[in-house]
């Protein structure tokens, strides 16, 4: 009985074990906390650096408080412009960063973590840097004679948050445009991308063929290349060759 002489087909490495599902969502929901707690806490240097571009708006103590030392003061003006600029800055920024190192959750996921993680550093960078000389303002107001002439400390007209049925929080104005720029830019990134999912897919290699191989269908090349068929055995009444 000859033996089997059919091509022996080669072994098709398995693909690596993707993690359980509830492994993979813990994983996201960590990466996305960490990313916003990230971009909230980077929202107190931005408010330092507002702090000190931001000019301080001079005023006069009176009997009624503290009043404008001129009669249109551009300070205040200033200081929103200057919150817009860093603001669309940072959240660009953001975008960009959370774009090129959170690889994996590209996409929805991605562009609602940094609009959100915008907002935060928009808000955490507004109440630092309003505070900052804000005790010194104070004491002033209250200790200063009348006619003392010193500064307010920078803060925001034309954004902040507003209380709306006296309960819910809403934000608005420029402590929003963070949260604008990161998704401006991100969109525009995803956008552009040439991957349609986003990711960065690896490219395979053209002498190896594809990277996990499936059914062949008929008049595609085969991804491996066949081995050599085993020679058949000699008939049982060949001659056999002369000895000697």
């Amino acid at each position: 009985m000859s033996p089997d002489t059919s091509a022996a087909e080669p072994p098709v490495p398995a693909p690596p074990a993707d993690p359980s599902p509830p492994a993979a969502a813990d994983r996201s929901v960590w990466t996305v906390a960490a990313t916003l707690l990230i971009l909230g806490l980077l929202g107190a240097p931005l408010g330092l650096l507002w702090a000190v571009l931001a000019p301080a708006t001079p005023v006069i103590k009176t009997a009624e408080g503290a009043v404008y030392g001129q009669p249109q003061p551009e300070q205040p003006v200033a200081a929103d412009g200057w919150f817009s600029l860093l603001g669309l800055g940072f959240g660009v920024l953001a975008a960009l960063a959370v774009w090129f190192v959170l690889r994996r959750r590209r996409g929805p996921v991605g562009l609602v973590t940094v609009v959100a993680g915008g907002l935060a550093a928009a808000l955490v960078a507004w109440q630092v840097g309003r505070r900052v000389e804000l005790g010194t303002y104070h004491r002033l107001l209250e200790t200063a004679p009348d006619g003392t002439a010193f500064t307010k400390p920078a803060d925001l007209r034309a954004g902040g948050i507003e209380l709306v049925f006296g309960v819910l929080p809403v934000p608005y104005g420029n402590v929003l445009l963070p949260a604008f720029g990161a998704a401006v830019a991100y969109t525009l990134l995803a956008g552009w991308s040439r991957w349609p999912s986003l990711r960065p897919e690896p490219e395979p290699d053209p002498q190896l063929g594809p990277l996990w191989p499936g059914p062949v269908s008929s008049g595609s090349a085969a991804p491996w290349p066949a081995p050599p068929a085993a020679p058949e055995p000699p008939a049982p009444d060949a001659a056999e060759p002369p000895r000697g």
